[in-house]
Parts: C-alpha cells; structure tokens; sequence
C-alpha cells in the first residue's frame, strides 16, 4: 500500500468557489434557503470541512419548480438549434475550466485526481456535446392509417414532457448532473438538479457556468439538500412533470410510490450485483487486470462494479493469485498524489457500511484473502478486499456493497455459471472474458442485464443505451432513447 501523502492545495479558483458555494440556483438568482438552516460538505481523504452549503426544504423545492415552470415556455418556445447553441456553448465553458471541475471531484468524492480529469470531467463533457447535437435531430414519423379508407395524413411528434425533477447520487456528480440536465434540455424540458448533500460542489458550479452560458432564467435550478427532504418535496411535487433518478433501489421504490399519485414520467437508475465471468480460454493478464479494475475503479463506489467475479475452475486458482497481487499492488492513497489509483471512500458512513458488510461475510463463513479492513490514516481510506468461499445465498453475494469488495467463485460449465450470474434481483451489467466469440455471444444473450461487457468493463459512452433490468431500474440514458425518454409522443390525423 502506498503511504498516506499529505493533501495538495487546491487551486485559488476552487477555493474562491468554495467560499460562495452556500445558496441555491433559483431563476438564475443565488439564493439564501428558506430555512436558513447549512450542511457541512466534507474532504473524504481528510475529514476536512471544505464548505457549507444551504439545506434546501420544502418552500426552496417550491420556488424551484414555480420559477422552472415559467422556464419552460422560454426554453421549449426556441428553436431545438438555439437550444443546441447554448448548450455547446456551456460544454466550451466546462472545457475552461476542466482542472477546476476535477480538483471539485476529486475534494467532493476522494476520487484520484487523475482519473477525475482524464475520465470524469472530458466524459461529461462529450455527453454534453453528444446530448446538445439531439435537440435538432428529434423526429416522428409519417405513415398511412391501416383501417380508415378516406384519404388522411397521419403522423406522429415529439415534444417535451416538462419540468424534470433530476435527482443525482454521489459517486459520479458531476457527470450524473449531466447526463440528466443535457438530456432534459435538449428534448425542450426544464430541469431542478437535486444533488447528492454528499457532494454538492460540481451541481452548484455547474449551475454557475450554465447562467454564463446564457441559459434562460429558469432553465436549470440547482438546490441541495437532503433527499429526504428536498428531494421528496420535488419528487411529490405537483408541478413536476418526470422525475429522473439515479440512487438505491430501496429510495427508487419511494421515488416509484410517490409518482404513482399523479402518474409522473419515471426514469430509475438503481443498484447492482454485476457479474463478471472469466472462462479458461480467456487471456488471462487482460482479464485479471480487467477484473481488478471491475471492482477497484472508484473504490468499487459503481452502481455497475463487477462483484460477483466468476472464474473457470480449470485457471481459478490463478486468476485468484492474480487478482490478490493486482489488489496488494494497488496504490491507495491520497487523491492528489498523480500516482494514486484507489482513493477513500466517500464518508465514514459508506465506511462503516462496507466494513459492517465484510464482518456480515466473515461471520457467514466466507475467508478474506487479502484487505478487510480500514488503512490506519486519516480520511475514510480502505484495503482492497477480496472474499473467497462464498455461496450464493450470503449476504455479500446478493447485496450491493458500494466498495472494494469482490467476491470470487469458481464455475464449472456454461449452464452453472449463467445460472448463478442470473441469481440476483438487480440486471444492470455483466463482464464476459472469453476468446472464444461464439462462446462469448451466447452466455451475452443469456444473462439478464441491460449491458454485458465481452473483454473488456467499464465501456460506458454517450450513444449506448444505459440500464437496468428488473431491481436495476427503469428506462435507459444515453444515446437517442436517454433524450427521448424526456419527451412525449404524440399523433396526430387530419382528413385531408
């Protein structure tokens, strides 16, 4: 394990953003919250107190939605290539400041630096840039009635559902922020980013650089708070049209509950327990190195981490020694320090969790060859963690963990291992190592998940559908159908 480093300073930009960043973004106006009442927004790496922000509450979701309302018939009043301008210009902007926006992840989630402005950040922006192109490129199609013998044009639109309530977790702020607010603005709709109260920093700034991009006053409303009560208060909310959120299956059912009321448009991004298979005729450096970073990347802080790693018994104890060095090499360590491949968790609460967690598996009778346990430093840092001797049933294999946690099972054919991958309520990702492309292609095909990986993890781009199946949520985000899921459909017949 890499020693602790002392912090980096931070740059005089975030610094001066960190002293203003406690109001809310309603109208294009920063505001004081209604209940005067701040939440303070931690450094995990060092428990650092970095700001204060304002804890938005009922009245605050209120004048977020009353000001999107009105919003709404500036922005779906442009034209989709005004629309399209603004937001290009606003993807220039984070550009700008792409060292800025990262250093704000990187002190926000712990996550290195390094990732933060070579993934994170240039990530986001594409989706932006990739969102912006669809305002001019939504369609509907013209076709002939099938049962009505007088002569009719019949066809169908799409226009904008409305006021979206876009609700973000912690893990990737930023670019969940933009993932929904790219896509919300390009169908025509409004949006009211509620963020994570773990990591409000990137929402708020990028509620800052939206005004300078000349983004109509309420276009995007920016108020943190808690989920349990400004992001309820949106969620019931009446004058809000779709709710569109990413977060816990346990949250989504409420999310799912309160919609229900008034039939609200629903997007869920949920958990997961991704599988990640690794048959013998794999090539097994890649798929070790491919396994390791499965579940490491982020500090396994993905709702798609590969935590369930299925191995072929005929290289399974290989793939283990393997997997085990890749863990004990990782270096884990203060975020800033460019060399740092693993930062901490994001509170000592998801600590505690995952912690709470491995004794669960310990106790279940599951053995941890390498990690279990807290780094003696400060911040909320953890040792890579790999189980062996697991069953399906314990806890760790069914459960999402959110850490750096794998738990690693040998498979004896095809049918068994399709099987126990399918062994889970959750279907949002699977990995495939194979290379045998018949092989690969099959067990694709079988395994319930809205994305299966073959040879590689983590391939995540802005024109791929992303989603779940079953506890995984509902709905997709990127590509064509994550924009039109932001608009309605509607036909339209005329007697000609």
């Amino acid at each position: 394990m890499q020693a602790v480093v002392e912090p980096k300073a931070y740059s005089d930009g975030v610094s001066t953003f960190l002293a203003r960043a406690g109001k809310l973004l309603i109208g294009n106006q920063w505001v004081e919250s209604d209940t005067g009442r701040m939440f303070p927004v931690e450094h995990p790496a060092t428990g650092e107190v970095l700001a204060h922000v304002a804890l938005a509450g009922v009245s605050d979701a209120d004048k977020a939605v009353t000001s999107a309302r009105q919003g709404f018939k500036r922005w779906s009043g442009l034209s989709p290539s005004s629309r399209a301008a603004r937001l290009f210009r606003l993807a220039d902007l984070l550009e700008q400041h792409a060292v800025e926006l990262a250093e704000l992840e990187t002190l926000d989630v712990g996550k290195p630096f390094a990732a933060a402005r070579m993934l994170d950040v240039p990530f986001a922006i594409e989706t932006l840039r990739y969102n912006a192109g669809w305002a001019t490129k939504l369609t509907g199609e013209s076709f002939d009635l099938a049962y009505q013998s007088s002569p009719f044009s019949a066809g169908t639109i799409r226009q904008p559902v409305g006021v979206v309530a876009a609700i973000v977790p912690w893990n990737f702020p930023l670019l969940q922020a933009i993932m929904k607010v790219s896509a919300a603005l390009a169908a025509g709709c409004v949006v009211v980013l509620k963020p994570s109260e773990v990591t409000p920093l990137a929402a708020l700034r990028l509620g800052e650089l939206a005004v300078e991009a000349g983004l109509p006053a309420g276009v995007l409303q920016v108020i943190t708070g808690t989920g349990a009560e400004a992001g309820a208060a949106l969620v019931a909310h009446a004058g809000v049209d779709k709710v569109s959120f990413t977060g816990s299956t346990a949250v989504g059912r409420e999310v799912v509950r309160s919609c229900a009321s008034d039939f609200k448009r629903v997007t869920l991004e949920l958990g997961g327990k991704s599988p990640n298979i690794i048959f013998a005729d794999a090539d097994l450096p890649r798929a070790i190195a491919g396994a390791a970073q499965a579940i490491f990347f982020n500090a396994g802080q993905a709702c798609y981490a590969g935590a369930r790693l299925y191995v072929e018994k005929a290289v399974y104890e290989q793939v283990l020694q393997g997997l085990v060095a890749a863990a004990a090499a990782l270096r884990v360590g203060d975020p800033f320090a460019l060399d740092s491949e693993m930062g901490p968790l994001v509170s000592a609460r998801q600590l505690t969790r995952v912690l709470d967690f491995v004794a669960a598996g310990r106790r279940e009778g599951a053995r941890v060859v390498h990690g279990g346990t807290r780094l003696d430093r400060p911040g909320y840092f953890m040792a890579p963690t790999v189980f062996t001797d697991v069953r399906e049933e314990m806890g760790i294999m069914q459960e999402e963990i959110f850490g750096p946690v794998v738990c690693v099972s040998p498979f004896s054919d095809i049918r068994d291992v399709v099987a126990r991958a399918n062994d889970s309520r959750y279907g949002l990702a699977a990995g495939i190592w194979s290379s045998d492309a018949r092989k690969a292609q099959t067990v694709a095909r079988a395994l319930r998940a809205g994305t299966v990986w073959i040879n590689t993890y983590h391939t995540i781009d802005p024109a791929m559908p992303f989603g779940g199946w079953r506890e995984s949520g509902w709905g997709r985000e990127f590509g064509r159908q994550g924009v039109e899921s932001f608009t309605e459909l509607k036909s339209i017949a005329t007697r000609l």
